[in-house]
C-alpha cells in the first residue's frame, strides 16, 4: 500500500478545487432514498447505505444498477435514470452534509484568502440549488458543473476552465475528489491532486492505486498546505 502522507508535504497553493459529492458533501443519504423510492415504485426491495454508498459518486445508472443488480440490463434505463433524477431533484438535501472538517477546511481558506472551488460532474440543474441550500458553501470562488462546457471529466477542461475563471495558474491549484476520474482529471489539467479518503472510494488500495500526489484521511489535511 502507497504510503498516506504527500510527497510534498510542504507545498502552499493558491487555490483549491474540491469535487462535490463524496468529496464536500456526503450526499449518498439523499441519493440512496431516491433511489429506493424507484426501487419501491418498480416493486423491488429498497437498499440498504452498504449497497448505494459506493455508488454514490458514480452517477444515476450506478445507483440503479447496484439496487436492480442482475435485472437493471432487461430495465428500462432511460425511463428509470429519469424518475430517479427527479426524486432526487424534489429532495436533493433533506440529508445532506458536509463530511466532518469541510466545513473547518472552507473557512480556514476564507481567513487566509486563498480561493476555492467547485468542479463536480453533476448536471447544473442539481449543482446549483444542492449549493444554494448548504450554507458553508456559500464562498465558493467558482462553481462549475459537469454540463458546463462540452466535456466533464476525466477530461482536464473544466478543471482549466475554473482555473482560468479564478486567475490562477493551474500547477498553482490542488483539486481534491474521491473518484479515480478526479484524479486523472487534475493530472491532466496539470494539478497537484488529493484523493478524499472519506469519500465514497471503492477500496483504500484502488483509492491509492490512482497514485494522487496525496491522499487525506480528513479533510483537515488540508491544513498543511495553506
Amino acid at each position: 500500500m502507497a504510503n498516506s502522507q504527500a510527497p510534498h508535504p510542504f507545498i502552499e497553493y493558491d487555490a483549491f478545487l474540491f469535487d462535490l459529492d463524496g468529496t464536500l458533501l456526503d450526499t449518498a443519504d439523499d441519493l440512496g432514498a431516491a433511489l429506493n423510492a424507484v426501487l419501491i415504485r418498480n416493486k423491488i426491495k429498497p437498499v440498504s447505505s452498504d449497497v448505494y454508498r459506493p455508488a454514490a459518486s458514480n452517477g444515476a445508472g450506478a445507483l440503479l444498477e447496484a439496487g436492480f443488480k442482475e435485472l437493471w440490463e432487461a430495465q428500462p434505463q432511460s425511463e428509470l435514470i429519469k424518475q430517479l433524477v427527479d426524486e432526487y431533484a424534489a429532495n436533493i438535501a433533506n440529508h445532506t452534509h458536509c463530511f466532518s472538517g469541510v466545513e473547518s477546511l472552507l473557512i480556514a481558506l476564507d481567513q487566509k484568502k486563498i480561493k476555492w472551488g467547485i468542479m463536480t460532474n453533476k448536471p447544473g440543474f442539481l449543482t446549483v440549488p444542492l449549493v444554494a441550500a448548504i450554507l458553508a458553501l456559500k464562498n465558493a470562488n467558482v462553481v462549475i458543473s459537469g454540463d458546463t462546457l462540452a466535456e466533464a471529466k476525466p477530461s482536464p477542461l473544466p478543471l482549466l476552465h475554473c482555473a482560468k475563471l479564478m486567475a490562477v495558474k493551474p500547477n498553482r491549484c490542488l483539486y481534491i475528489g474521491d473518484a479515480e476520474r478526479d484524479i486523472q482529471a487534475g493530472k491532466a489539467a496539470g494539478m497537484h491532486t488529493a484523493t478524499a479518503l472519506w469519500g465514497y472510494i471503492p477500496s483504500i488500495d484502488e483509492a491509492y492505486s490512482w497514485n494522487a500526489d496525496f491522499n487525506w484521511q480528513s479533510p483537515i489535511d488540508g491544513f498543511n498546505h495553506i
